[in-house]
């Protein structure tokens, strides 16, 4: 079904997909990517993004040394 303005068309109804977007999910998101505050993301995982390191386990514990030395 598509819903018209003035003879123009502006959405197009369709059934429900079973591999419904996730944008969809969250009605709030998607005004958000609708208006152009937010952009999906070009490839979608399932998987954590990888954990990089904030500083080598040296340095960290040297500065733990430290701190507990200023005690």
């Amino acid at each position: 079904m598509l819903v018209t303005d003035r003879d123009r068309i502006i959405a197009e109804l369709v059934p429900p997909r079973a591999e419904r977007s996730t944008l969809v999910a969250d009605a709030r998101l998607a005004e958000a990517v609708r208006q152009g505050w937010l952009t999906p993301p070009v490839f979608v995982s399932t998987e954590p993004p990888p954990r990089l390191p904030i500083a080598p386990t040296r340095e960290l514990l040297d500065e733990l040394t430290r701190d507990r030395d200023a005690r």
